[in-house]
């Protein structure tokens, strides 16, 4: 099973929170772990490296898509068939890998979404407007792709190479270089007709002192660069 599977860890100044992350994957279950580093500057890649990932650096800073895209590119061509996306500040819990990917490896499945909110999964403990924005999303996703998820924010997931090949799959777009390829790919899979499970998941939020600790996310303006690839792909205005 393991020579299928990458991990993939993006990863800005998260030095200790990368190093764990990655110690904590089941090595026994993944091929290789690829760190993204986009431009970090706290030694967070030699930390990734001594907790024995392939670390992948870009020079400057160009956002969480691109350095999601630089992973899953890396994984296609060197032949893994599941791509897995984790957070790399340790608030995913890399144990949960080998049910994660089950799906796609028993019954090729093609996009696999963790859920905190499906049966079983834990939400852990989120500010309100996180609960508000994290329920909300999933909501409108439903309304407009008919498919019943109930958690479209989580970015730990399981992608098949078979997916990501496609053709009608384009990740090569700039508008894409943020937060949008992770929303961009989720609703490919689910309009184009791939199948889609989900699995629950535990999301962990460690320390809710202060923004910055949990997330990088900003509020509204990032939130609203988010909602663009539901919009652009429903409206036809990218593809």
């Amino acid at each position: 099973m393991s020579a299928r599977i990458v991990v993939v860890a993006p990863v800005f100044n998260e030095v200790g929170k990368i190093g764990r992350a990655v110690a904590k994957v089941p090595r026994a279950s993944v091929g290789e772990i690829v760190v993204v580093s986009d431009a970090s500057d706290d030694g967070s890649d030699d930390d990734a490296r001594r907790a024995g990932a392939t670390v992948l650096r870009h020079e400057r800073t160009r956002g969480v898509g691109a350095a999601i895209r630089t992973g899953l590119k890396y994984g296609l061509e060197k032949g893994y068939g599941v791509m897995v996306v984790m957070a790399g500040n340790d608030k995913d819990d890399p144990s949960e890998i080998p049910k994660l990917v089950a799906p796609v490896l028993e019954r090729g499945v093609d996009y696999v979404q963790g859920s905190r909110y499906a049966r079983g999964g834990v939400s852990g403990k989120m500010p309100l407007h996180r609960v508000v924005l994290t329920r909300a999303y999933p909501w409108l996703v439903r309304r407009v792709t008919g498919v019943p998820i109930t958690d479209a924010t989580n970015g730990f997931r399981a992608i098949s190479a078979r997916f990501l090949s496609d053709p009608r799959v384009n990740m090569d777009q700039e508008w894409l270089d943020r937060g949008e390829l992770e929303y961009y790919l989720q609703l490919k899979a689910l309009t184009l007709g791939f199948t889609f499970e989900e699995v629950p998941v535990r999301k962990i939020y460690p320390d809710l002192s202060a923004y910055k600790n949990y997330t990088k996310v900003r509020p509204v303006y990032d939130w609203a660069r988010n909602l663009r690839p539901i919009f652009y792909l429903t409206l036809g205005i990218k593809s």
